[in-house]
């Protein structure tokens, strides 16, 4: 396991990271994790559902039991139930697809070293990591509210650090969340525009070919736009692990 001053001395060394050759690398493993991309998305709806429908619930109800109350101004106090299930169901979303694209990436990892291990969809919502993935989730959420409260450009340098924030976590999850959180801007700020930019053109790329599959085909797409973070992790922090054919011959296991 990496710990933070090793990341910092991987990151501060880093040769210079190759746009062209990340994107080609990233849309090779796409084809081996495409339908693994397209269950994360799937669960991540599946589970995220139930709490906006939870959300909804009072509006509805009280819409049913007086049907004139959304004609003139409505009283606050009917709302308060309403927004206090907005954050609730906004901060479960976060957390959910935070735990689920962490074990995207993971899934990355083995399906690109040849790996036939099964794909565990929730292995970070597992003891130990749970709370873990619980804690990472609101730093997310509320690094994303702080940007947005601030105004719109911190929110479009934000969007690079959050997002590092995952493939961090999901090969060091016994890191300490906060070693983990300044990790990731310091990743993120060391190749904040060659990040930005492979997000912007492979999110812009997995859209449109999502839109001329008929929308339905974005679901299929999506996630390679998370791709080139792995790569990006790969080549400038890189996997320390070792086979154990490896560890033998150089005298770590006897």
């Amino acid at each position: 396991m990496n710990t933070l001053k090793t990341i910092i001395d991987k990151v501060e060394t880093a040769k210079d990271l190759d746009f062209g050759s990340i994107f080609s690398e990233s849309i090779e493993l796409f084809k081996k994790v495409w339908l693994q991309g397209f269950i994360v998305i799937l669960l991540t709806g599946l589970f995220v559902l139930p709490f906006y429908i939870l959300m909804y619930a009072p509006l509805i109800a009280s819409g049913m039991l007086e049907p004139n109350a959304y004609e003139s101004q409505p009283d606050m106090a009917i709302l308060l139930p309403f927004y206090g299930l907005l954050l609730v169901a906004v901060f479960a979303a976060i957390v959910i697809s935070f735990g689920l694209k962490s074990a995207f990436f993971r899934i990355c990892k083995q399906k690109d070293a040849g790996e036939t291990t099964k794909d565990d969809y929730f292995y970070y919502f597992k003891a130990p990591y749970l709370g873990k993935t619980i804690k990472l989730g609101a730093i997310s959420f509320g690094l994303i509210i702080a940007a947005y409260i601030l105004c719109v450009f911190p929110i479009i340098y934000m969007i690079v650090p959050v997002a590092i924030i995952n493939v961090i976590y999901a090969y060091n999850p016994d890191m300490s969340a906060s070693d983990i959180v300044n990790a990731s801007f310091k990743l993120g700020n060391k190749k904040w525009l060659i990040i930005f930019g492979l997000m912007l053109v492979s999110g812009f790329l997995a859209s449109i070919v999502g839109t001329l599959m008929c929308f339905i085909g974005t679901f299929f797409t999506a996630s390679f736009a998370n791709i080139p973070l792995y790569f990006i992790y790969k080549h400038v922090i890189g996997f320390d692990d070792k086979s154990e054919i490896e560890q033998i011959g150089s005298g770590e296991v006897l």
